[in-house]
């Protein structure tokens, strides 16, 4: 593929290394990443082939074969004491580790080897088991999110250590089997792992970048509140000829419950549902204005259909939207299948509703005013169940310090240009509580997805450019943190050893 020995790499490489970084041990380590791409891809399409759908219930046989295979994908590369870790009720997490010397710094990477349930077969245009490269992507369910994510720090680790014979940092990496179903034991992950993985940054692989080509360091995250709805009217479904005027009919309930949550704009209905959320201020606007924005890739990105009215006009409007601003969307909705229906009422329905929340909201206080709209606004005396599932606080950052200037550094080289900090409207339970258990650690978010990737949806699919330059970044980055958070360590002992004088 030629993409990471490019003409002109060398030039822009020196030009963004930090005069602390070693460029000749930096370049050996690119050079056999570089001879490695084929063999790099053939492991992440191999990982991808395994079906490690977490919506299903534990144990599964496939997640489990995903965790091992990751597990396997680490020995090989270097790290030790590679294990499945259990937390009753969850799928296998796996951490390895390669610790060089105990006074460098320690990285804590992250990435998640289960997937989002495939969708309907029917709107894949290749099987979403069978990794398929069409042009410069390739398609297939978990692909970019997150099992490349994976094999980017797998891709750079044993770059360096077949290079130099080590890395030039310490690192223990962790990647989760849970993370699509809302991450909903990490807490007790936390409580019985978490002295297994002491580190001075945490770098997580399960964001993406504003566009192609462009990479983007994620510095805020929505969180989710999640609950599933039930409506019934019957026992049994009804003749809709010889029962249909006089009594309600439970799927039209549905719709009208449903669309009491959102005002005609699309914007939350539900006032509990946005208390909290902190108002964009001037300086913000101003940063989203200055990112880049086409309306038009993005209806092509999303394919969307002509003459689609969107909720908002504009960049600096659009990403506050999407980053923000909380957000409702109705995940499910079932009640029976066009196909093979018939003229009858149906007894009940089924919806999941989701709202992304943003930094200043509650969570809990959020879910709680979702359930309280949904039992005051039930039409014509229908029954309701509400269940309520996820409920995961937003995330957001501060980003000056070494880490984040090492992040700009490393990603600057690696893609060849210089990177953006953007927001992400996706939620990542793992990052607060693993940055406020270490000691509230700088935490550095970068990933591949992007617009038109369709993470979540049918034919998912990876830029294999952006891969490749993500592979070079991260080589970069272990380099550039090793300098910077070593002065940063250094300063901290030096800090404690005038506390201890004292």
């Amino acid at each position: 593929m030629g993409t990471l020995g490019r003409p002109g790499y060398e030039a822009r490489m020196s030009k963004h290394a930090s005069a602390s970084v070693d460029p000749a041990a930096v370049a050996q380590a690119l050079d056999v990443l570089a001879s490695r791409e084929g063999a790099v891809l053939a492991d992440l399409e191999a990982l991808a082939r395994i079906p490690s759908v977490s919506a299903r219930p534990v144990p599964d046989p496939h997640v489990r074969a995903s965790a091992e295979k990751t597990a396997e994908l680490m020995r090989a590369v270097g790290l030790a004491d590679v294990e499945l870790l259990e937390v009753e009720g969850a799928h296998p997490y796996v951490l390895g580790h390669r610790v060089e010397d105990p006074s460098l710094p320690t990285l804590l990477l992250y990435a998640h080897h289960d997937v989002q349930p495939e969708g309907d077969p029917a709107r894949w245009t290749s099987p979403p088991y069978e990794p398929t490269r069409r042009g410069d992507r390739v398609y297939g369910r978990g692909i970019v999110d997150d099992k490349a994510g994976i094999m980017v720090h797998l891709a750079a680790i044993d770059a360096w250590v077949r290079s130099a014979g080590r890395l030039p940092v310490n690192v223990h990496f962790v990647v989760e089997g849970e993370e699509e179903i809302g991450s909903a034991h990490l807490s007790a992950f936390l409580e019985r792992h978490r002295a297994k993985m002491p580190a001075d940054c945490i770098v997580l692989t399960d964001t993406g970048n504003l566009e192609r080509g462009l990479p983007s360091l994620t510095t805020r995250l929505r969180g989710l509140v999640k609950v599933q709805v039930e409506l019934k009217g019957y026992d049994h479904a009804l003749h809709s000829g010889f029962w249909g005027g006089p009594v309600p009919d439970p799927v039209m309930g549905m719709c009208r419950l449903l669309a009491s949550l959102v005002k005609p704009d699309g914007t939350i209905a539900v006032k509990g549902c946005v208390e909290g959320a902190r108002p964009v201020s001037r300086a913000q606007r101003a940063a989203l204005a200055a990112l880049p924005f086409d309306e038009k890739a993005l209806r092509k990105d999303a394919g969307a259909v002509r003459g689609l009215a969107l909720h908002t006009r504009g960049g600096a409007a659009t990403y506050a939207a999407q980053w923000h601003h909380p957000a409702l969307a109705i995940t499910a909705l079932e009640a029976s299948p066009v196909e093979g229906s018939s003229n009858q009422i149906v007894p009940s329905a089924r919806a999941r509703v989701g709202v992304r929340i943003v930094p200043g909201q509650d969570p809990r206080r959020v879910q709680r005013a979702l359930v309280e709209h949904l039992r005051a606004n039930v039409p014509w005396g229908l029954a309701l169940e509400v269940v309520p599932m996820t409920a995961g606080p937003a995330w957001c950052t501060e980003t000056g310090g070494p880490a984040f200037e090492a992040a700009h550094r490393a990603l600057a080289a690696g893609y060849g240009t210089e990177p953006v900090e953007i927001g992400a409207g996706g939620s990542i339970p793992f990052v607060g509580p693993f940055a406020k258990a270490l000691g509230g650690v700088p935490a550095l978010l970068v990933g591949l997805e992007d617009p038109a990737c369709n993470a979540h949806a049918e034919n998912e699919s990876l830029y294999l450019p952006d891969f490749f330059a993500s592979c070079r970044a991260a080589v970069h980055l272990y380099a550039e943190l090793a300098t910077a958070l070593r002065a940063r360590k250094g300063r901290g002992a030096r800090a404690r050893g005038a506390s201890r004088a004292r």
